[in-house]
């Protein structure tokens, strides 16, 4: 069968075609894409081509879709998976598949697997190791949001501590301590805060940094210090821009230093503050991944010897924080939608992707068999002066906080043009 896609043929070198799936094998799985979210790896992986670690020599021969935080519908199930997996079951998955050593996963290495496309054929491997999981919920974004919050719940899962004189490392932040977010207003930092504040385990004070007051402003608007202080979390946001000795300033608000700080911007004066603001045993979690392979930082030396300082770094989360993060959106406990603040259909994912850095906002979320330009949440009014279907978009979000919905993918299914025609 023909599917479209948006394929990686070189370094900034994306392309929407159509082309023939192969026949799908007894041990494959054909699947409908119905959502994806772009992830600032595809846009690493976008400009870097076969220098990415997950990219394959040959990808211009062979081109892979791009897109790996997806869900939609399953079509065909091969014999192997018939009594585990049946058509119409909603999936997401997880695609750190690190399969038998490699580096291979979807939306880098698959030519026919991906998330940023109409059909594909998922293979054999996903099935073996269980990252092919089954949705029940009922908005698809959120399936597809499973993925980026199951990478911050994996960092605060890879969080350790240690005791004076005792060989072993207490998994997770500290609970009940001091934690802080550096660079903490983005997508990620907000899924992050809503983890923190609505998962199984809280820190008892949680300071949120960033540079711009706008994103700062809106942090507040979603998260805010009364409900922050019913689940028993002390939250402060601030913003770093103008303070002479941001790290003395971060230091005296916690009393004298952080037991976990998570830095969510590769930039070398984030880094190092990060650092500069540890307690003792302070665990510093490196989250954003840089694209320079030689990218360093300062890293007090003494505090690692005298005060037990120490770095993690996570790249993704692994199948048991993507079934926590189902779970958590299903309870109601947690809200994936926070991230987003872009939509758009297909034929917008190549030029979003390579112009990520450059678009404001949080997470972008394409809809696969939509036509539709990438659109902020925030302009559904003006655009709706022009555009009837954008001012009911408007209407639905309006109710909802402001908010990506149910209601709102619903309607933008039902209503927006076919990208198949």
């Amino acid at each position: 069968m023909k599917t479209r896609a948006v394929r990686l043929h070189g370094a900034n070198d994306l392309r929407l075609s159509e082309f023939e799936l192969p026949e799908m094998k007894d041990d494959e799985i054909l699947v409908k894409v119905i959502s994806d979210s772009i992830c600032m790896s595809t846009y690493k992986c976008a400009i870097l081509g076969t220098k990415h670690k997950r990219v394959h020599e040959d990808v211009a021969e062979h081109p892979a879709i791009m897109g790996h935080e997806f869900a939609g519908v399953i079509e065909k199930v091969g014999k192997k998976y018939e009594g585990q997996f049946a058509p119409g079951m909603k999936f997401t998955l997880q695609p750190a598949l690190n399969y038998k050593g490699t580096m291979w996963s979807p939306g880098y290495s698959y030519p026919f697997f991906g998330g940023d496309c109409t059909y594909c054929i998922i293979p054999p491997e996903v099935m073996e190791l269980g990252c092919l999981l089954e949705y029940k919920g009922d908005a698809f974004f959120e399936a597809s949001l499973a993925e980026p919050m199951s990478c911050s719940i994996g960092a605060f899962h890879a969080a350790f501590h240690t005791r004076m004189g005792v060989y072993t490392h207490d998994m997770g932040i500290r609970e009940g301590g001091k934690m802080a977010i550096l660079a903490g207003a983005g997508p990620m930092g907000f899924g992050m805060i809503d983890y923190c504040l609505h998962g199984d385990r809280q820190p008892g004070m949680l300071v949120v940094t960033d540079i711009d007051e706008s994103r700062l402003a809106r942090a507040r608007q979603l998260f805010t210090e009364e409900d922050a202080k019913k689940q028993g979390v002390d939250l402060r946001f601030i913003n770093t821009r103008d303070i002479p000795d941001a790290a003395e300033y971060l230091r005296n608000i916690a009393g004298g230093g952080y037991d976990d700080v998570f830095c969510y911007a590769p930039v070398q004066s984030v880094v190092e503050l990060s650092s500069d603001i540890l307690g003792r045993d302070g665990c510093l979690s490196f989250f954003a991944g840089p694209t320079d392979p030689k990218f360093s930082g300062r890293l007090n030396y003494y505090d690692v010897h005298y005060n037990s300082t120490h770095v993690i770094g996570t790249t993704g989360g692994n199948t048991d924080d993507m079934i926590e993060s189902l779970r958590l959106t299903a309870e109601g406990r947690i809200h994936p939608a926070v991230m987003v603040t872009h939509v758009g259909g297909l034929d917008s994912a190549a030029e979003t992707t390579l112009n990520l850095p450059k678009i404001p906002g949080g997470k972008k979320l394409i809809y696969t068999h939509i036509s539709m330009p990438l659109t902020a949440i925030a302009d559904f009014e003006e655009k709706g002066r022009q555009d009837e279907r954008f001012a009911a978009l408007h209407e639905i979000v309006s109710r909802h906080n402001g908010l990506w919905c149910l209601e709102a993918e619903n309607y933008l299914l039902a209503h927006f043009d076919s990208i198949e025609g």
